[in-house]
């Protein structure tokens, strides 16, 4: 029996977010002969989002636009869910790992009465039936899961699943717009102050610099900041730094932070605690630059470089700078 699938296809502003692409190739990874993806859009302005995600082959793209969607609330988004849910009456629904999927999914999956599988950073599939991997204890330890029924919710980790690709021939899925319910509203978001400046998504970058209490201020992050802009990366922090007053918790990776796995992840001035180790240790490469070479963090990294963060930064921005600029 065919199913339908259906993902939630992440936008900021507008633009159509990385996960969003992950989480369709999930899709793809889960589909059997004969299921039907369906691409969720929603936002205030949305023709850009939908038109980037029209050549990566879901079988229909569905879109909301409302101006009560330019921002994420729980409730309006939770209303714009259930109208295509129960259009759609799909078997499993997949979300980015981000931080609306983590609180826009479990509401998802109790207005469903569903099963959720959160935080997946592998999905492997054996006679059309697909297993999901996800970590435990700070990645310590992993879990493989299966659904015994439908429907199903999942939440994909940004950076591991292996995104979906354009078509070079794409089937132009048909576009279906779904009116906004216009539910009564609990609370009302006016506008999003935004304290971080940086270009690229901390949980979607590919490179991610941070910076611990070996900063010592908050000029200590420019250093990290040049390397990062040279490099098209972002930069973090560890609860350290932020608790010290140097940056922004939103800057904050870590147990209590954001996770990420970037493909090559730099910690500046890091000790190396259980807790910043949870956010980040299952990055593809971890490079360490601490001055104590009894650092925890020299346990967990791939390549270590004792010494002066002030020293060690400057000197890998002039020769990267050489190699690429």
């Amino acid at each position: 029996m065919s199913r339908a699938i259906l993902i939630y296809a992440e936008n900021r502003d507008g633009k159509l977010r990385q996960v969003a692409m992950e989480t369709l190739g999930a899709a793809q990874i889960i589909a059997n002969e004969g299921d039907k993806i369906y691409a969720f859009v929603t936002g205030s302005q949305i023709t850009e989002a939908v038109s980037a995600i029209l050549p990566y082959d879901a079988d229909q793209v569905v879109a909301m636009e409302h101006a009560d969607l330019e921002h994420y609330n729980p409730d309006a988004y939770l209303a714009a869910m259930t109208a295509v849910l129960d259009q759609i009456k799909p078997d499993v629904v997949l979300f980015g790992h981000t931080a609306i999927g983590r609180d826009l999914a479990p509401l998802v999956a109790a207005y469903l009465q569903a099963g959720q599988i959160s935080d997946v950073t592998a999905i492997e599939k054996e006679d059309g039936e697909a297993t999901f991997t996800r970590p435990l204890y700070a990645g310590k330890a992993f879990e493989k899961r299966v659904f015994e029924s439908t429907p199903a919710v999942v939440t994909i980790r940004p950076n591991n699943i292996k995104p979906a690709e354009a078509s070079e021939t794409p089937a132009s899925p048909n576009v279906e717009d779904i009116a906004y319910p216009a539910p009564s509203l609990r609370t009302i978001v006016k506008d999003v102050v935004r304290k971080t400046t940086g270009k690229i998504d901390l949980t979607e970058a590919k490179i991610v610099i941070s910076g611990g209490r070996g900063v010592k201020s908050e000029d200590g992050f420019k250093p990290l900041e040049e390397l990062a802009d040279l490099l098209g990366g972002a930069v973090g922090a560890s609860r350290g730094a932020c608790d010290a007053g140097y940056c922004d918790y939103s800057l904050q990776i870590g147990q209590t932070g954001k996770v990420v796995t970037p493909e090559i992840y730099i910690a500046c001035g890091i000790s190396g605690a259980i807790q910043h180790l949870a956010g980040m240790s299952q990055s593809r490469v971890i490079i360490a630059i601490n001055k104590d070479p009894e650092a925890p963090i020299f346990k967990v990294a791939d390549y270590g470089i004792v010494g002066d963060l002030f020293d060690i930064v400057p000197l890998l921005t002039e020769e990267f700078r050489k190699v690429l600029v």
